[in-house]
């Protein structure tokens, strides 16, 4: 969970804010990592400050106190990245756009472009 620390997050927080507030992404190789979000979901990053000693994290470009979640990439020893747990969707422009640039990269795709009623389209990849 995360909790708000300033009086304008928690106002954020109480105005209909959603419940994700934050999501961490386990990597073994940050630079392959940085370059792939970079081009797939096309986005940038930033270090974070809490990066040091046995570990790396980079910011996805976001602004922490909007509404919805905002996350980052993690290389640490202690946590190794997984298949298994939870599945982030990413918010993009086009999803078939989206995964072919990730196949492009030697991704897979599990679940390629489906609609999900009026919310628009999904697609899973590795």
């Amino acid at each position: 969970m995360a909790e708000p620390h300033t009086a304008d997050a928690a106002d954020i927080a109480r105005s209909g804010r959603n419940l994700v507030g934050w999501f961490e992404i386990y990597v073994a190789d940050m630079q392959r990592a940085k370059d792939f979000y970079a081009d797939v979901v096309q986005t940038s990053f930033t270090e974070s400050p809490m990066s040091g000693g046995d570990m790396e994290m980079w910011m996805f470009a976001g602004d922490p106190m909007a509404a919805g979640a905002t996350g980052g990439l993690i290389r640490h020893d202690m946590r190794p990245p997984s298949m298994d747990g939870t599945l982030v969707y990413f918010s993009v422009d086009d999803c078939a756009a989206a995964i072919a640039r990730a196949t492009a990269r030697g991704s897979i795709v599990i679940v390629d472009r489906i609609p999900i009623g009026e919310m628009g389209f999904i697609g899973i990849i590795t």
